[in-house]
């Protein structure tokens, strides 16, 4: 079946705005150059017109005659003067460039704190890039630090380093990671702690490149992203690390945004993802931003197993299946699940060999969101029944071809009770929350480019898809609608983007433990696709 093609805002509507931007701030920029004599005559007639009245106010008042009179004799002989006002008006004009010009003085370095800075942090690195046989050392004991900084660094107002070049030997081992670590770790102490550093290695030209990055903006808000079927938004990152914008509503005004997407269906790369995180992290922020994106194209399935009741606003929509907080209820909907996997291919493999299109009851993504199945895995066990996990295996193996997409989050404490299944079939990876390197990268599979910090807001994180490039993450915030913290704009704006059921203004119905959905379910697995003859 061909594609639509997608709509025209989505290709180049970002582009189109982006070069208009560009056109925009180059005109600005050479009608500056154009008009800078004309600003500079301006400003010095402005202050010498203020100089004047200033003058006149000190003027006593029983000496104003005499100088209005002598004004009046200085113009009249000016006026008789050959070329007299030619000259005057040269003269004005002169005094008016001299005056207006720009007395800032222009920075030729940096200051005596700023030079002990960078003496400090030369002299911390001269361990690390330097050797004792070496016959002109870059890094020396009391060197030349501007040998090895140059002139590329930069210093915020508090004269704290945000941009530095390091300029390193050759013979150092910049291939080595724990060599490399080292170095950052003394940059990133020397420069300050409490910032978000990012380290680029030259290894061809024997640079480095540290940079202090802005932190990610919190205040974007669940809404509707201008996404295509089957892309999901996780969060948001830096401009620079991926390729596309999409418009986003911050606050009152509408700002480009650089999303972090995840793709889904029978073409993804990395149709399942684990979600990993502390308490507080925004995991289940993340969770419930996913099924609000879910609910536009598919049906949701979620799992609670912390038994909270962050999901209950669900429960009743449209394209909600089950919103499960109970043992019995989840196994009872995770085995359904396995056995609407399991039906999908069938009726899929009977249309492929007939020679028709799929059934339109498997065309509907179906999504299950599965939110601390540690908890239920240790209630299983204690009451000897099984794991919740062992009936993902299904949906994980066979998910991408049966249009079924898991969503597995769990606490970075609680990782070690994930199923080998859950481990092998998440190749989409997020972690939130204040994590150390080492945690980071034993759950994306790679350190990230960037200091992790302390302190960071809910939702903060670092995500990564398959075998790509660790990016930072700042997901939209979702919060529970029917939380006592969540205000009524947030409330409105998340109820607002849910289907149909429930109105915004009834109260949430709390989360089932019984079986899940089952006039839905009847309409799903009633009886077995087959393919039309």
């Amino acid at each position: 079946m061909a594609r639509r093609p997608l709509p025209r805002i989505l290709s180049s509507g970002s582009a189109s705005i982006t070069r208009g931007r560009e056109i925009a701030r180059t005109a600005a920029d050479s009608a500056t150059d154009v008009l800078h004599p004309l600003i500079t005559v301006t400003r010095g007639l402005r202050l010498l017109a203020g100089a004047g009245r200033q003058k006149w106010a000190a003027t006593p008042k029983d000496r104003r005659g005499q100088t209005l009179f002598l004004v009046a004799a200085c113009v009249l002989a000016v006026a008789l003067i050959p070329y007299g006002p030619l000259l005057a008006l040269i003269t004005v004009m002169g005094a008016a460039a001299w005056r207006g010009r720009d007395r800032t003085p222009a920075k030729t370095g940096p200051d005596e704190a700023e030079t002990a800075r960078l003496k400090a942090l030369y002299e911390a690195l001269v361990p690390h890039f330097s050797t004792a046989d070496d016959p002109g050392p870059l890094f020396s004991h009391g060197g030349d630090w501007e040998k090895a900084f140059g002139t590329s660094y930069a210093f915020d107002g508090n004269g704290r380093l945000t941009r530095l070049r390091v300029n390193y030997p050759a013979y150092f081992t910049d291939g080595d990671p724990a060599a490399r670590t080292r170095v950052e770790q003394v940059l990133h102490a020397k420069s300050g702690r409490g910032r978000e550093y990012h380290f680029a290695w030259d290894e061809e030209a024997n640079h480095l490149l540290m940079t202090v990055l802005a932190a990610l903006p919190t205040t974007v808000v669940a809404q509707r992203f201008v996404t295509a079927p089957g892309e999901t938004v996780l969060g948001f990152t830096d401009t620079d690390a991926v390729r596309r914008t999409v418009p986003v509503l911050d606050g009152d005004t509408t700002r480009d945004a650089a999303p972090v997407i995840w793709r889904t269906g029978p073409r993804s790369a990395e149709p399942h993802l684990l979600i990993a995180g502390h308490p507080g992290s925004g995991v289940s922020t993340l969770v419930r931003s996913l099924a609000v994106q879910a609910l536009q194209h598919g049906d949701v399935l979620v799992v609670e197993g912390g038994g909270t009741g962050e999901y209950g606003f669900l429960t009743g929509r449209d394209g909600v299946l089950a919103v499960e907080c109970g043992l019995s209820g989840a196994l009872a909907t995770l085995e359904w699940a396995a056995r609407e996997t399991e039906r999908r291919l069938i009726a899929a493999n009977r249309a492929r060999q007939a020679g028709h299109p799929e059934p339109e009851d498997i065309k509907r993504p179906l999504w299950i969101l599965l939110d601390r199945p540690g908890t239920l895995g240790h209630l299983a066990a204690a009451d000897g029944r099984q794991d919740p996990q062992e009936l993902l295996q299904v949906p994980l193996r066979h998910g991408r071809a049966a249009g079924v997409t898991v969503v597995v989050a769990d606490q970075l404490d609680s990782l070690d009770f994930l199923t080998d299944a859950v481990r092998t079939h998440t190749g989409a990876r997020v972690v939130l929350g204040p994590a150390g390197p080492e945690q980071i990268e034993s759950v994306l599979g790679a350190p990230p480019h960037t200091t992790p910090t302390p302190d960071v807001p809910p939702g903060r994180g670092y995500a990564r898809l398959g075998t790509g490039e660790v990016l930072r993450l700042q997901v939209p915030a979702t919060p529970d609608p029917c939380g006592e913290a969540t205000s009524e704009a947030e409330r409105q704006a998340v109820l607002g983007l849910l289907p149909g059921g429930i109105p915004a203004d009834t109260p949430s119905v709390p989360a089932s433990t019984t079986e899940p959905a089952p006039l839905h379910k009847e309409q799903l697995i009633g009886a077995p696709a087959t393919a039309e003859g």
